[in-house]
């Protein structure tokens, strides 16, 4: 009879570990902090679109009018459709930097050693 502990062990310790991670209120903090950006931003984008949708099937006058030449409201719509994605991309990309990475960091690099301590997967 060996006295070595069984190979699952490590993993077991490692699952353990990530279960207690997720329980954690830094976790809890993390996953407020992502909610707490994403869900308005989606529901802000949906609204814009859904806008831009409805006038443009419901008020094709409006949508119709020409502002400078052959650009009329619904282009000029459609284009701030792309500006709204790329600032709600680049207010996200700022966001994450502040409130997001450094707890994410910070979890994974305690992760980290909690893994090593075992040694090398495989």
């Amino acid at each position: 009879m060996s006295t070595d502990t069984p190979a699952s062990a490590p993993a077991e310790s490692a699952a353990e570990r990530y279960l207690a991670v997720q329980r954690s209120d830094e976790f809890a903090g993390l996953r407020r902090a992502l909610r707490g950006f994403v869900f308005p931003m989606t529901v802000a984008f949906f609204l814009w679109y859904a806008l831009y949708v409805i006038l443009s099937a419901y008020a094709r006058d409006f949508m119709g009018t020409k502002l400078v030449g052959n650009i009329n409201v619904a282009l000029v719509f459609g284009l701030l459709q792309f500006v709204s994605t790329f600032l709600i991309a680049w207010l996200y990309s700022r966001y994450a930097d502040r409130k997001i990475d450094p707890v994410a960091d910070r979890i994974r690099a305690e992760m980290g050693e909690v893994t090593h301590e075992h040694g090398p997967r495989g």
